[in-house]
């Protein structure tokens, strides 16, 4: 098909899509950013997130429990083995270990999994803790057949 015919056929507009705008001749167009990880965020610490809430950073202020719960744990360690199946760098010596499940659960008992676990509460704030700062149950020994 020659040029001349392909620049008079319909590209498949719609009649409902917006005409894009043109741009003038001396002005730059905008880059659109639409995915807002290009952008830094305020870091979540103390003081107020986004959304006005308040965050709480002392760690002594805290109204949840200081536990991880089976749904954390579970979360925390299908992440991490996940991560550690696609080539992510691992945290702990190996002693002959190649399942990454196992792997992560060695991660979590030395608490070097790099996580930050955030409880919302419904007050519609947040806590933020951290995976090294949770207590976690030895279920695990149960499921691996440890101690």
């Amino acid at each position: 098909m020659a040029d001349d015919d392909y620049n008079d056929m319909d590209m498949g507009t719609y009649e409902d899509e917006p005409a894009e705008p043109e741009i003038e001749e001396g002005m730059e167009e905008e880059p659109e950013n639409n995915d807002a990880e290009d952008i830094p965020d305020q870091v979540v610490g103390e003081g107020e997130d986004k959304g006005g809430q308040t965050v709480t950073g002392e760690r002594k202020d805290r109204k949840t429990s200081k536990y991880m719960t089976k749904y954390e744990r579970a979360r925390i360690l299908g992440t991490r083995a996940l991560q550690i199946s696609m080539n992510a760098p691992v945290m702990v010596e190996l002693e002959g270990e190649t399942d990454p499940l196992e792997i992560a659960m060695k991660e979590l008992r030395e608490r070097k999994i790099p996580f930050t676990i955030r409880r919302f509460l419904p007050d519609g704030s947040h806590e933020d803790w951290g995976v090294d700062e949770l207590i976690v149950e030895d279920s695990w020994k149960r499921q691996v057949g440890g101690d």
